[in-house]
């Protein structure tokens, strides 16, 4: 509940009508964020099922967690301007350039990305960022050692 309040705490000025994420993991960060924003939330699909008919946006995301590539689609009926995306993790990037492509393939635009944990030891961050997508991070790790344990960036 606390991450969904901090989400509209760094988003404040932005008039959201859509929270997409991706599935699974994101779903439920991205459920309660929507509470604080008043808004429907929509996941992108890793495979295509019989309750998607009619044209879908789609593009390929390699998961960084599970070693594979997924073609993910969402329906081209549920997208719409204004989007924050959320989602769980953020290491090489390719799950949230992945949904960045499909909401600009739709026309939308997207109002920022919100991320619980990012891996700032990897390059997805800056290469989010470097697109001008604004990405607000609850917890930034610059490093990550078996022994020492992770290393947080001190930000706000």
């Amino acid at each position: 509940n606390e991450m969904g309040k901090e989400f509209r705490r760094r988003f404040p000025d932005e008039s959201i009508n859509k929270i997409l994420t991706i599935e699974a993991s994101g779903i439920g960060i991205a459920c309660i964020t929507a509470q604080y924003f008043n808004c429907p939330v929509v996941f992108a699909k890793k495979t295509q099922s019989i309750n998607i008919d009619g044209e879908v946006y789609s593009t390929q995301i390699k998961s960084f967690t599970h070693g594979r590539t997924y073609d993910v689609i969402v329906k081209k009926a549920f997208l719409s301007p204004e989007d924050l995306i959320i989602d769980d993790f953020l290491a090489n990037g390719c799950a949230l350039l992945g949904l960045i492509d499909i909401v600009k393939h739709a026309g939308a635009k997207i109002a920022g990305a919100g991320i619980v944990i990012e891996k700032g030891c990897q390059k997805g961050g800056e290469l989010v960022r470097s697109q001008g997508i604004r990405v607000e991070s609850l917890a930034i790790i610059d490093e990550m050692d078996p022994v020492k344990g992770c290393k947080f960036r001190d930000d706000d």
